[in-house]
């Protein structure tokens, strides 16, 4: 009993060996609490039920080993703080570990909205997910909100007056709001593109005005992400969409076929029941679209070709589709006018000569 007394006295006044245990135990519970994690998160990957429990279980798992270390770190501080107690260093202490805690707060929120996010943007089972420009937008407000509440908290928690931070804030809001317009141009065009929605992520937009075309990837508060068709990333102010037309072709109910096709002159007998036939093909063809304008016309006497113009709709929107369904439409054309025994014209030059003129006397 007397060796226990004496070694519970000699680590009562020995500080490095309480230092020591307390880190030494803070590491232990850390390294229990990944074990669990390890161990937990398997199972309740098998269970589709509990994807909310989920997200909020990995969402607070790092925020957890840091708090442990944390609370660690700041009783070992303590013990240190004893045997100095006029350090004014350690005036710091209290502060700084309560706004550890709100930021270990604020970042496990975070984490689960991100959580949240992608599992509100993926498909469960045979519903589809939510759309994924609205949830980003949801996001953000979010995020921004906890943000500002935790900036908020912090102040209050160091001593700061909220009254008098905000009032400093709407005076400096002024002077910030002229030297930062076109970042409030750009975060108000956001909220353009959030509440309009002109395009949406994963929409091919293109603007007649400026070279931009390409598939939406991102749409932030300051700017949008655009891939464009050679892979390269677009980054375009939000403030922009507000000054230009924006083109949707995603949107597009079908694709247009529309093309003049011309047949030489010595087959211009043959027009009435050639161009009927292209019509029956049309109407008869499986990709194309009858309820929507169907004309195959003779359209223009051309310099050297009679020309009728072919002009329908396709039953897709999807390009590589349609490049098919153009090139089979463009085929059989050809095999139609070849079965009148026509032929498709090119340019030519006809050079009438005068039966009188005797070549023989002009050499």
């Amino acid at each position: 009993m007397n060796y226990i007394h004496d070694l519970l006295f000699a680590l009562k006044d020995n500080w490095i060996v309480q230092v020591f245990i307390v880190i030494f135990f803070s590491a232990v519970i850390h390294y229990i609490e990944v074990i669990f994690y390890n161990r937990t998160k398997p199972k309740l990957a098998a269970k589709a039920n509990r994807v909310w429990f989920k997200a909020f279980f990995h969402a607070i798992h790092k925020p957890v080993g840091a708090l442990i270390w944390l609370v660690g770190i700041t009783f070992a501080i303590s013990i240190v703080q004893a045997k100095a107690p006029g350090a004014a260093i350690f005036n710091f202490v209290q502060p700084l570990r309560d706004v550890g805690v709100i930021v270990i707060i604020v970042w496990s929120i975070l984490r689960f909205i991100k959580q949240g996010e992608e599992i509100l943007v993926q498909p469960r089972g045979s519903k589809p997910g939510r759309d994924k420009t609205t949830v980003n937008a949801i996001s953000q407000i979010l995020t921004a909100t906890v943000v500002i509440t935790s900036i908020l908290v912090v102040l209050q928690t160091l001593g700061f007056k909220i009254s008098g931070v905000l009032a400093l804030g709407s005076v400096s809001g002024i002077v910030a709001g002229f030297a930062a317009k076109d970042l409030l141009a750009n975060f108000f065009g956001g909220l353009m593109v959030y509440f309009d929605r002109p395009f949406k992520v994963g929409d091919w937009i293109r603007s007649p005005d400026r070279q931009i075309e390409g598939t939406v990837e991102y749409i932030g508060w300051r700017l949008c992400r655009i891939r464009t068709f050679d892979k390269r990333p677009l980054y375009v102010p939000n403030s922009i969409f507000s000054t230009i037309s924006v083109e949707n072709p995603s949107r597009m109910l079908n694709r247009r076929i529309y093309t003049k096709v011309g047949v030489r002159y010595e087959d211009a007998t043959k027009m009435r029941k050639m161009l009927p036939a292209i019509r029956d093909m049309l109407h008869n063809h499986p990709e194309i679209d009858t309820k929507a304008t169907l004309m195959v016309n003779l359209v223009e006497f051309g310099p050297s070709a009679l020309n009728f113009m072919i002009y329908t709709f396709t039953k897709t929107t999807d390009w590589v589709k349609f490049q098919a369904i153009q090139e089979d439409v463009f085929l059989q054309i050809i095999d139609i006018i070849a079965s009148f025994g026509a032929e498709c014209a090119f340019p030519t030059t006809t050079i009438h000569v005068p039966n009188k003129i005797d070549f023989k006397e002009l050499a």
